[in-house]
């Protein structure tokens, strides 16, 4: 049985982009396949740019409660946070010795910022290790990435396997990337790939009020109410489709092509969309942020689980190693 692994930083409330292109896409691959599954909170991760202890508490229960709000299957899955299995920081030590400085130079994660030194921490620099130990620690065949997240697992790959050379003996697992062509690139407000960086995401979960004004925040022209719009360079019209039925998305595009029909209302039909669909998981989401101990439980069920994994790869590093 193949082992599949993924996760998702802590450093923000789970917004559309995340759902649409990593947290439903996983719950799917889960619930059709026989693969064992390791979904995993990436809260030490988050550490490198923010430092509120309290704002990262919130931020891993809201993660941990939109995967739970979505249908995750803890009986399925092992379902943890990173932090709270602490054999991956010495495995990240371990591992920081085994990689040359040359190939976290080249790190998208680095170079993004090496023009701005002084914003750069060694959490930053090295944080293609501690993604590696999060992947090597658990025997993990299988990671689902994008294509801009590749270089991070070849990076692993590259690690592993120059790990296993140097000690003579193939103790981790060298994992494959599993590239879907069908992952999309959910577009923010802005039209720029949502991100919490560029603040141009949904946050589907927000109360109503705060949510219209969130949707309102899309950034549109000023083709006048009479005048017909071009759908396909709408921001508007491109979430709305990712959501919408085949039939919905023809009308609306009807809509936009006739005239007589403004930005405002294709932004009210987006909103009335969202809280149609994810109505649902709106409310086990508010259940569960509002009943922390229920995520709590669950957590330390799948973290149980993964230390008794982690233990035994990290046990098997420490004595070629020669530290045990």
């Amino acid at each position: 049985m193949a082992r599949v692994l993924t996760g998702i930083q802590s450093s923000g409330r789970p917004h559309l982009g995340n759902i649409l292109g990593a947290i439903v896409p996983a719950i799917k691959l889960i619930d059709q396949n026989q693969e064992e599954a390791f979904i995993f909170i990436a809260d030490l991760h988050s550490l490198t740019s923010g430092k509120g202890g309290e704002l990262r508490k919130q931020n891993t229960l809201a993660v941990a409660a939109a995967w739970l709000a979505f249908g995750l299957d803890i009986q399925k899955t092992t379902f943890y946070r990173q932090s709270h299995i602490p054999e991956v920081t010495e495995l990240t030590w371990y591992l920081n010795c085994f990689t040359p400085f040359p190939m976290l130079a080249n790190a998208h994660s680095f170079k993004d910022k090496a023009a701005r030194l002084s914003d750069v921490n060694a959490g930053l620099f090295t944080y293609p290790v501690l993604m590696a130990s999060d992947i090597l620690l658990y025997s993990a065949d299988l990671v689902p990435v994008g294509k801009d997240q590749l270089q991070h697992l070849e990076m692993t790959r590259d690690i592993a396997s120059t790990f296993n050379r140097i000690v003579e003996e193939d103790i981790l697992t060298v994992p494959e990337a599993r590239i879907s062509e069908e992952v999309m690139i959910i577009p923010g407000t802005d039209g720029q790939k949502m991100s919490k960086s560029y603040n141009n995401y949904i946050d589907i979960f927000l109360p109503e009020k705060e949510l219209k004004k969130n949707v309102n925040s899309i950034v549109t022209d000023s083709t006048a109410l009479e005048d017909p719009k071009d759908p396909d360079t709408c921001h508007v019209f491109k979430l709305y489709s990712l959501l919408a039925s085949p039939e919905q998305t023809v009308k609306m595009r009807a809509n936009y092509l006739g005239g007589n029909y403004g930005y405002g209302h294709a932004k009210k039909e987006f909103m009335e969309l969202i809280l149609a669909k994810y109505s649902k998981e709106r409310e086990t989401f508010n259940f569960f942020m509002n009943n922390p101990e229920e995520i709590e439980k669950r957590l330390a069920e799948g973290e149980k689980k993964a230390k008794v994994v982690a233990m035994d790869v990290l046990n098997r590093v420490r004595t070629k190693l020669g530290f045990r």
